[in-house]
């Protein structure tokens, strides 16, 4: 039964009897984290090759007379390059390959076009009296970090079952001051949402009043399937070729979850213009990143059917804790018309959406009896949820134990938030 269906009474017998269950949570001392989409150990071990395969002075010797040890090779190795373009579609020559962090090479882009503009800038970003930046929410707060700390005003848009609302990015981008926009197109942080055809066209062959608008294109998770079968996304340097617009969009991804975070392989691809502007910045700021984690990796991952072999593995451990957060939800808000959320086909994040105004409530519940969530707001720009209603959710770190622990403590929390606010109207 919908607790708008219940009496008061029966509302404040449930609130009691939800209020002893969440009291002895409190006093288990847990400490558990759904905070943070970050790999489980089992899933790092996955990637022991890159701690154990070694590389002798034979491989190191590259085409051309070129050392992997030495200095050089500023845009990446060649055969990374070509590894690249094999899980992208992206030709090789608009690869860029970086460090181990697709979030600095997003970070860097952005300064680009602060200090020296984009390619078709008519001035640097930091000279134009205003600029704005838009903000799929619920989105990813990395993201919308980088674009108010460059001082951008960040304007939220909404995001739909099929992505971002176009018809509000076209009527926004009708302005010449917004300079762009941040996109997670597959499986979305965090609502799991996968871009269609028709949201990938229109970001290609949409007008735009900034000749500089910029498309940043952050396909973090463009084979982290859960299914077998994973959801299509469409080649949006295709459509951009098509319309004319491949200056529009920096695409970026790495191997972060598919290897290893904190030592993977970084990639940008951009427009031919704006790929050599990018190509010459950055060769003033680094003579090259790391060749023998590049050839570490093409050791490891040689081909893109070694790609899709690794991510077989990593959906087999990762599909029980998204099963076993789901069958929680579902047995415990499921029918109270409290709350809903996503159901993913892949990516790191769940999405959760309860009765509005009560998201921080929930917050304070779950952090008393020991749940770490992602902080409120998080998911919008600036930090501020105008509905206080939505939650992320990673199932990814935790053991089975500790997540089957950790939503239950969640929906607890959840249901004292909502019953809250219904005895208090």
């Amino acid at each position: 039964m919908q607790y708008s269906e219940m009496t008061r009474e029966a509302l404040a017998a449930e609130y009691e009897r939800l209020r002893a269950a969440h009291q002895r949570f409190v006093l288990s001392g847990n400490r558990l984290d759904l905070s943070r989409g970050k790999p489980a150990a089992d899933q790092l071990d996955l990637s022991d090759a890159l701690l154990t395969e070694p590389i002798d002075r034979a491989d190191c010797h590259l085409a051309g007379g070129l050392d992997a040890r030495n200095y050089g090779v500023p845009l990446g190795l060649p055969e990374m390059r070509a590894f690249w373009s094999s899980l992208t579609g992206i030709p090789a020559e608009q690869i860029y390959i970086g460090g181990n962090s697709s979030l600095a090479l997003m970070y860097q882009t952005l300064v680009r076009g602060m200090l020296f503009g984009m390619a078709d800038s008519p001035r640097p970003w930091c000279q134009e009296p205003k600029r704005k930046f838009l903000c799929p929410a619920p989105g990813y707060d990395r993201h919308f970090a980088i674009t108010e700390a460059l001082g951008f005003e960040l304007i939220p848009v909404g995001m739909r079952s099929d992505g971002p609302d176009m018809d509000e990015v076209e009527r926004l981008a009708a302005d010449p001051a917004v300079k762009g926009i941040w996109c997670v197109p597959k499986y979305s942080n965090p609502t799991g949402v996968t871009f269609s055809d028709d949201v990938v066209y229109r970001f290609a062959s949409m007008k735009t009043a900034a000749p500089d608008f910029t498309v940043m294109w952050d396909n973090a998770y463009l084979v982290h399937d859960l299914a077998d079968e994973g959801e299509h996304l469409a080649d949006v340097f295709a459509y951009a070729r098509e319309c004319g617009t491949e200056e529009r969009f920096c695409y970026f991804s790495s191997t972060s979850k598919i290897t290893l975070p904190g030592a993977g392989i970084a990639m940008a691809a951009f427009g031919p213009k704006s790929f050599a502007l990018h190509a010459k910045t950055m060769g003033i700021s680094t003579i090259g990143f790391d060749k023998l984690n590049q050839l570490r990796h093409l050791k490891m991952l040689p081909d893109a059917e070694a790609v899709r072999r690794q991510m077989r593995r990593h959906a087999a451990l990762l599909r029980e804790k998204f099963e076993i957060l789901e069958n929680v939800l579902s047995r415990d808000l499921g029918g109270l018309g409290c709350a809903t959320w996503t159901h993913p086909k892949g990516g790191y994040f769940v999405s959760l959406d309860v009765t509005d105004g009560c998201a921080k409530r929930t917050y304070e519940l779950a952090r008393e009896a020991g749940v770490t969530l992602t902080q409120v707001g998080a998911t919008f720009p600036c930090g501020l949820d105008p509905r206080d209603r939505n939650l992320r959710l990673a199932p990814t770190y935790p053991s089975k134990g500790e997540l089957l622990l950790a939503a239950e403590v969640l929906t607890v929390s959840v249901r004292l938030a909502v019953l809250e606010k219904l005895l208090q109207s």
